[in-house]
This record gives structure tokens, sequence and C-alpha cells, in this order.
């Protein structure tokens, strides 16, 4: 059962799963705490797991932007404090693993570790040109048009080989879907996304932290990981060969088992 906390005038959505140390799940632009469901179904059986729906996207408000990933770090800690947690185990995909940088940044003494999957320390102009081209195609495209296109970035080549009835199942799903994200909220989002900016604070992260990188990714390349490892001393970094952005599903199993021994361990 959900429950909301009000964070400066924004309600923050948020579900608690399983029971143990708690961990804090923070998931990617335009998908809702929901999005961690093949994840959480492992992780609950030995934490207390936090599925939070970022401003923006889900049962959580949607107000007018630029959101910053500073700024959903401290909904986050809204979230904790109102779920009584004073420390806790951090795990981010994508746009939920830049708002865990800023997470462990600035409340540091709030997080005991950290998991940042297909994630980003900073955008080069490339990237940023792909995320403001989203926020245009997007006003413009068939919500089913929209979700291929979302796929044909997020996905590798050789998970088409088998899945393609699936891929083709979600875009049917998202054309159906009667309450999608509003357009301040995937704006907001993806300016948060643009803004993100920790390399130069990399080495101010001091906990434990597991990188995971899909090797075919096209939308946040393996070169942006890179940048974290070399920045966060310490870190571990798995490489998922056949990934792209959504490794945590194309290798479902070797995912949950690498992260859920991280977590365990530390």
């Amino acid at each position: 059962m959900g429950k909301y906390v009000d964070h400066n005038g924004t309600k923050i959505y948020y579900q608690e799963r399983g029971q143990g140390e708690p961990l804090v799940l923070l998931m990617g632009f335009g998908a809702d705490g929901n999005t961690w469901e093949k994840h959480v179904s492992v992780y609950e059986k030995h934490f207390r797991c936090i599925l939070i729906d970022n401003r923006g996207v889900g049962l959580s408000d949607q107000p007018p932007g630029p959101y910053t990933t500073a700024m959903m770090a401290a909904d986050s800690i809204a979230v904790m404090d109102n779920a009584g947690i004073d420390k806790a185990r951090v795990a981010g995909i994508s746009m939920g693993g830049a708002i865990a940088q800023e997470l462990c940044l600035n409340y540091p003494e709030r997080v005991s570790s950290l998991v940042l999957i297909s994630t980003w320390p900073r955008f080069n102009n490339y990237a940023t040109t792909v995320y403001e081209n989203l926020k245009k195609l997007r006003k413009t495209s068939h919500p089913g048009d929209f979700m291929e296109l979302l796929q044909l970035w997020i996905f590798a080549a050789p998970h088409y080989e088998k899945h393609l009835a699936d891929l083709q199942a979600g875009q049917q799903e998202a054309a159906a879907n009667d309450s999608p994200q509003t357009a301040d909220g995937f704006d907001g989002q993806l300016d948060a996304c643009i803004g993100h900016d920790a390399v130069s604070r990399l080495p101010q992260i001091k906990v434990p932290t597991l990188i995971t990188i899909g090797m075919q990714d096209i939308f946040t390349p393996p070169a942006f990981s890179q940048i974290l490892h070399q920045g966060i001393e310490g870190s571990q970094m798995i490489e998922f060969p056949d990934g792209g952005h959504v490794h945590h599903w194309e290798d479902l199993e070797r995912f949950n088992t690498v992260t859920t021994n991280f977590l365990l361990e530390n």
C-alpha cells in the first residue's frame, strides 16, 4: 500500500515492499516505482524496499519544471524521513542513478552504499541533443510510435531477435494508456537529466559503489560509466556485453544476482 509525503507543496508517492534493512529504489525518466517489479520481487526477500515515484511521473505530482536531480534527491530524503529511515542503501537506474549521486553527495550521512545503473555524471553535447530532441518528438508523435523510438534507444539489437512481439505489445500498451505522463512531468524530468553534473564532486562519494553498464548502450554510452568508475574511488564496475540501456531487463537473472550480492555485502 502506498503513501504520500508533501515536500514543499509537491506530493511524492512511494510504496514499501519487504522487510529488513532499507533499500531506496529510484527509477529513470518516464517510469514510476512499479517499473522495479522484476527486481524488487528478488530484493524484497532481503530488504525493506522503498519504491519512489519521482516528481513528474506516476502518482506523484507533476508540477511545471524545470526539475533538477538535487531537487529530486531532496524529495527522496523527504520520503526517507516520512518512512523513519535514517540511512539506506540506494539503487538508481538512468535518471534515478543521477538522483542517487546527488543523494549521496548532498546527504552523505543518509546513504550506506550505492548501485548506479545505466547512468552518467554529466552529459556531453550529443546526449543533451538526444534528450532535447525527445522533448520535441513526444509533442508531435503518436504515443505508440514514440514508445517504439524509445525502445530503439534503450534496448540493444540482440534483444530484438527474440523479443520483438513483447516490444510491439509495449507500443500498443503506450498507445492505449489513458493517463500518460504529462508534458510538464516529461520535460521537467528531461531537464533534470540534461542539467545533472557531478563530475567534479565524484571523489566525495566514499560509500561502496557498484556500477553496472550495458556495453551496447547508445543512450548513455559506456564512456559515461567509465567516468563514474574513475571518479568514485574503490567503485566496482560490472559489464553486460550484450546489453543496452536496459541491460537490467535484458539479462535479468544475472543483473538481479550481482546487484543482490553486492547489496547483501554492503
